[in-house]
């Protein structure tokens, strides 16, 4: 499988000749769905979720479909009968060659007085999750976790003991286009040094074969 870093909290998931992409937000490319043959969403805010960027997919190609929770789906499911699917935690499908399971059903706490919205995780092929805004286990082993490791919801040690609790082989940053360059280093060391995972950050746009 062939993993493409996209800016913020999106990914581009390529197997087989299909494409699977995943949180594309109002911080990514503009080409970040091109060419996808299926789209997943974790949640409702606008950093994982374009809305505009998703309806000009789901125009452009109609074998597009999209696979996300219900908040999302409500928004889309009119324009597009049949295409948009709402999924929650516990359920699993099969899109564009994939196997993906959906763990998690609320976002973090960003303030005790704010409310939760829904978010769930997906993992893909039992090997890659993406857990959307929120530090969700899943009940089975994870080879590659796409680590949120800046947000106004979390902290640096909440974010190492994740890495500890999912106990990945390898772990690659999302969520991070709030992170400055300068404390990037920081990161990097207290994550890699004391997570116990082979910790790694991509570019936007780079690509690795996992």
């Amino acid at each position: 499988m062939k993993l493409t870093k996209k800016s913020h909290a999106c990914v581009r998931l390529e197997k087989d000749g299909r494409t699977l992409v995943l949180d594309p937000g109002m911080f990514t490319e503009q080409d970040a769905t091109l060419g996808a043959d299926a789209l997943l969403v974790t949640h409702e805010h606008p950093d994982h979720f374009d809305e505009g960027r998703l309806r000009a997919a789901l125009e452009a190609d109609p074998a597009v479909e999209l696979w996300t929770l219900r908040s999302v789906a409500e928004r889309l499911s009119a324009a597009f009968p049949g295409r948009v699917h709402t999924v929650g935690h516990g359920d699993a499908f099969a899109v564009a060659g994939f196997d993906v399971r959906v763990h998690g059903e609320l976002h973090a706490v960003i303030h005790p007085d704010l409310p939760r919205v829904t978010n769930v995780g997906f993992l893909v092929d039992g090997a890659v999750f993406h857990p959307g805004d929120a530090l969700t286990v899943p009940d089975s082993p994870v080879d590659t976790l796409l680590l949120p490791v800046m947000a106004p919801w979390n902290k640096v040690s909440e974010i190492v003991d994740y890495v500890r609790e999912v106990r990945p082989r390898r772990a690659y940053d999302i969520h991070d286009a709030l992170l400055t360059d300068l404390a990037r280093p920081i990161y990097d060391r207290v994550v890699g040094e004391l997570g116990g995972a082979d910790h790694r950050r991509l570019a936007p746009d780079a690509s690795v074969e996992i």
